[in-house]
């Protein structure tokens, strides 16, 4: 009885406080949930300390013992940034702050002589106010992760100065995109009529489209260096495969990762039949800044014959060595290409495009809900900015960590299949080779709990794609 009647206490509650308890309710489900995966993952770093047997051909036990101890300083990193990003989003909803930085967004329009009649101009302020707070208590966490644990381990490579310009340079360029992306849209929505929500999914769909087209063109060279490949070897080998493959390859571009970190990636972008690929230059073993400091540090030149450099030194190249070599780049190209030719991209996009439809039509249907408003704090108005923020971020929680899930078992579908092609094309030994050596470099720790890799996991785990490229047969 006791049990019903807390129920039917709850449900007498006004349809405002009972939303706001939903909503807090999930969101610390969900991180506690995240915790329990997380806790989970942290014991097998703790207790794995030695290499296991069917790991022992590919791992050594120097490596294993970095990448345990580098995972558990980003557990315990994670464990914390997690747990203040909670309690910081819980106070801000039990306090007020949504609906305190709308009237601050107000005065400050007022001041400058925008009325409440410009809600766009009091949206653009909110946003700017909005994601100021955010990069400024985020700071702290991203000094700490990147000067702390990753200088800790070897992967940071900048210097405070260029730390902090990079990043005052992100949020300018990301108010540059963001505040006329959303005065647009905002715009959409207000003069859409009934079917303002079609026309507010093209919007943000061409928008998309146009950003993926120029990024690496326009965006991205203002942090990073892109030069072109130089002509030899390695270029012409990607583009006899890019051809065979039928891929429409126009440039490639070798990226100057290595300013900020040793991670190391390689990725391909463009639309129809202007595709480039870019490598970063932490993955190619002739270009990593790490094996040339190397020999700068041994005092020794490449040589080709091989004689006169010390076992001590041969030894500490050996183990120190970044990147791929050409055979193993290829195998890695070959299985990002294999995305593109399998239709990954495409299906990808289709996906994401059909969820943004769904979730503008939901959105066309809620917006007229006042106790949603009410529920933030909002009782007087309802501005279109808000809606879009309570709606898309708190209302669909639930179904975006479905959705999420189910993405991510599906990401995991992708890889084995890109793995496949690649094998197809003569690559699994360097591919196996190349998975090998990229886990070790960005010291990947290969043992996993089952369930927080089920959850977590984009990439299937290490020895499992291993496995699957000594595998005869395909599904």
């Amino acid at each position: 009885m006791g049990t019903w009647a807390s129920w039917d206490a709850v449900w007498e509650l006004p349809a405002e406080k009972r939303i706001f308890g939903a909503v807090l309710l999930f969101s610390w489900t969900v991180y506690l949930w995240e915790t329990f995966l997380a806790q989970r993952q942290r014991r097998i770093y703790k207790t794995t300390t030695h290499v296991p047997p069917e790991l022992e051909q590919i791992m050594d036990s120097e490596t294993f013992e970095k990448s345990r101890l580098y995972q558990l300083d980003k557990s315990t990193f994670s464990f914390w940034s997690g747990l203040y990003s909670e309690v910081e989003g819980t106070f801000i909803l039990l306090f007020g702050g949504i609906p305190y930085l709308w009237r601050l967004s107000g005065q400050f329009c007022g001041y400058i002589g925008f009325g409440p009649e410009y809600e766009i101009t009091q949206s653009l302020v909110f946003l700017l106010l909005a994601t100021l707070f955010s990069a400024l208590t985020g700071l702290p966490w991203s000094l700490y992760n990147t000067f702390v644990i990753e200088e800790k381990h070897g992967f940071n490579h900048q210097t405070l100065d260029f730390f902090m310009k990079d990043a005052i340079k992100k949020f300018v360029v990301t108010q540059c995109i963001l505040l006329p992306v959303s005065s647009l849209l905002l715009y959409i929505i207000k003069i859409g009529g009934d079917y303002f929500f079609i026309y507010a999914w093209l919007f943000t769909l061409v928008v998309s489209l146009v950003l993926v087209t120029i990024y690496a063109d326009y965006i991205a060279p203002l942090f990073d260096k892109f030069t072109p490949l130089p002509e030899g070897k390695l270029k012409q080998e990607i583009e006899v495969m890019a051809k065979n493959i039928d891929f429409p390859l126009t440039k490639v571009y070798v990226v100057e990762g290595s300013k900020r970190s040793s991670h190391s990636n390689a990725y391909f972008y463009g639309f129809f039949k202007n595709k480039r690929i870019v490598l970063f230059d932490t993955l190619l073993e002739e270009y990593s800044v790490l094996n040339k400091g190397i020999q700068e540090e041994s005092g020794m030149e490449p040589r080709n014959d091989g004689e006169g450099d010390s076992e001590e030194i041969k030894a500490k190249v050996k183990n120190k060595k970044q990147g791929c070599k050409n055979e193993e780049v290829l195998a890695v190209l070959g299985h990002e290409l294999g995305h593109w030719k399998l239709g990954h991209t495409v299906k990808n996009i289709i996906i994401s495009q059909m969820n943004s439809f769904l979730c503008f039509f939901l959105f066309a249907v809620l917006i007229g809900r006042k106790e949603l408003f009410g529920a933030f704090g909002f009782y007087d108005s309802q501005p279109t900015l808000i809606g879009l923020l309570i709606i898309f971020q708190f209302i669909f929680s639930p179904y975006n960590e479905v959705l999420s899930f189910c993405l991510t078992v599906l990401s995991r579908r992708f890889e084995f299949q890109a793995d496949a092609f690649a094998r197809k094309l003569g690559k699994a030994k360097d591919l196996y080779s190349a998975l090998i050596k990229l886990n070790k470099d960005n010291l990947g720790f290969p043992v996993s709990d089952w369930l927080f890799s089920m959850w977590h996991y984009s990439h299937p785990p290490l020895l499992e794609r291993l496995q699957a490229l000594k595998n005869t047969k395909q599904d």
